[in-house]
């Protein structure tokens, strides 16, 4: 637990007001509360710049909070041909797992191989030696017939051969984008979700920009320097450039860990287009997903999964596994998300788009969008040098270095918090995991804790009904909510819940 001698967190949420810099601007505004939003704002912070980040909902609301968890190289983009991109993300993968060993954990990845079926065990053993080779590591093997069906006896036994076995990393891309924000406060930097961009005007001492706060509806104007625009999916609404996203979705299902036990990451191909799946142990349930759809809702509102997601993500699992004979009535919860790619504008299949990053400048606005959750730091650093706040040698030096740490400071937070596999905790344990982050990660609503700070309505079956009366005091005492204040919030989070989240 953290104390009176722990340095100052996120904390609350800062007046409005408080932004303001009088005459003098502030050096840097990064838009967007995500991971890309988050690793710029610590490398601004980091190199001594006067740097805020807004957010219009809250951290890691969009795609932040809803990716696969994978901390990973991308071993598909080896057999695409992007042996640059799959390097920068295992270089990266390894920096977090030594960084963060609490939040970024190595897991292992079960790749069944079958009779007549590609690929089969010398081209995956190929990959995979030039996969470990651009980590800087060894860690794939074979595992035999036998070895795989003890370790998994519910696969379909018939032409299977055996598997390749590997390594990559789970995390809570939530709790990563919490870390790097503190990291960054520590660091100097300020933030304030619920703060929406109204507008972006070229100024004498570079942009003046319009923000309102989503909740009261009270308006600033502030001035900038540098503006950067990493709003993922919203990107083109901000550019001041020809719009480049093209927003997809990905679902993922949930359902507990006694109906679908796993101990590892299992990666199937989906039967009907060949698809990787993943089948994967998370926080204490097991997670399948994902989809890959062009996404044509909202994208203000929560994006929920159709039937449509839900039939090929059981299908996948039901042609590997049928004896587990997997329905609807298993799923705890569903969680769909939204990933900015950048077009090519050919027109391809959504899965066969590129997922590396773009960087563009138009109007005095850097702005960001597509990209990895692995790769953050090197989004960042790209999106700095776009900006000229760093020359190309630094950035150079920066990308290549071993030596420098993205993490330099120590967050003191409860056990257990951080950590990718571990259940719910429990008790006191939960009281002081929801006390620190009460007072540490600037909770505006009742769904800020519950869906992504401690992911309680995507991990319980009743969403976390059964913690309410627990919370409820908590936040009368950190956030000051009366019982009118806390009657509004449980009433928006069983909409989002229903909404979103849940099976009708």
């Amino acid at each position: 637990m953290s104390d009176a001698s722990t340095p100052a967190l996120l904390g609350q949420r800062p007046a409005l007001q408080t932004l303001s810099t009088n005459s003098a601007p502030w050096d840097a505004i990064v838009i967007g509360g995500g991971i890309t939003g988050a690793g710029i704002l610590l490398e601004c912070a980091r190199r001594g710049l006067k740097v805020l980040l807004v957010e219009q909902k809250d951290y890691s609301w969009g795609t932040s909070s809803r990716s696969s968890k994978m901390v990973h190289g991308g071993l598909r983009y080896i057999a695409q041909g992007e042996v640059a991109l799959t390097r920068h993300a295992l270089q990266e993968r390894e920096r977090l797992l030594t960084e963060l060993p609490d939040l970024v954990v190595r897991m292992p990845y079960i790749f069944p191989i079958r009779q007549g079926r590609f690929p089969g065990r010398l081209p995956m053993t190929i990959v995979l030696k030039l996969y470990d080779a651009l980590a800087g590591i060894r860690d794939h093997r074979w595992m035999s017939r036998g070895e795989l069906l003890q370790a998994y006896p519910d696969l379909y036994a018939e032409g299977l051969r055996g598997a390749m076995r590997y390594t990559d990393a789970l995390t809570d891309d939530c709790r990563l984008v919490m870390r790097v924000l503190q990291e960054a406060v520590l660091e100097g930097a300020k933030a304030r979700n619920y703060t929406e961009v109204m507008g972006i005007q070229p100024s004498a001492t570079g942009s003046t920009l319009t923000l309102r706060d989503t909740d009261t509806g009270a308006v600033i104007e502030l001035q900038a320097k540098q503006v950067f625009n990493a709003t993922g999916s919203w990107a083109d609404r901000l550019s001041g450039a020809p719009a480049v996203v093209r927003p997809q979705r990905g679902t993922h299902l949930f359902v507990s860990k006694l109906r679908l036990p796993m101990r590892d990451c299992l990666t199937i191909k989906h039967p009907t287009d060949g698809r990787p799946v993943f089948i994967f142990p998370w926080k204490g349930q097991t997670c399948i997903g994902t989809t890959d759809l062009d996404h044509k809702g909202g994208l203000n509102q929560e994006p929920h999964c159709t039937q449509a997601e839900i039939d090929y993500l059981l299908t996948v699992v039901n042609s590997e596994m049928p004896s587990i004979r997997l329905t609807r009535q298993d799923i705890l919860s569903t969680m769909a998300g939204v990933r900015p790619i950048i077009s090519s504008g050919k027109g391809n299949d959504p899965s066969k788009e590129r997922r590396d990053h773009l960087v563009w400048q138009a109007h005095g606005v850097t702005s960001v969008s597509g990209g990895k959750l692995t790769t953050f730091r090197q989004i960042a650093l790209d999106a700095l040098k776009t900006a000229s706040v760093i020359g190309k040698t630094r950035h150079r030096h920066a990308l290549m270095s071993r030596k420098k740490r993205c993490f330099n400071h120590t967050v003191i937070s409860p056990h257990g918090l951080n950590s990718p596999v571990e259940g719910m905790a429990q008790g006191a344990a939960l009281k002081d995991q929801i006390e620190w982050i009460l007072r540490n990660e600037m909770v505006e609503h009742l769904d800020d804790l519950m869906l992504r700070r401690l992911r309680a309505g995507v991990l319980l079956a009743d969403a976390g009904e059964s913690l309410l009366n627990e919370i409820e005091p908590l936040c009368q005492l950190h956030l000051g909510w009366d019982s009118a204040r806390w009657k509004v919030e449980c009433l928006r989070y069983r909409h989002v819940i229903a909404q979103s989240y849940r099976l009708g």
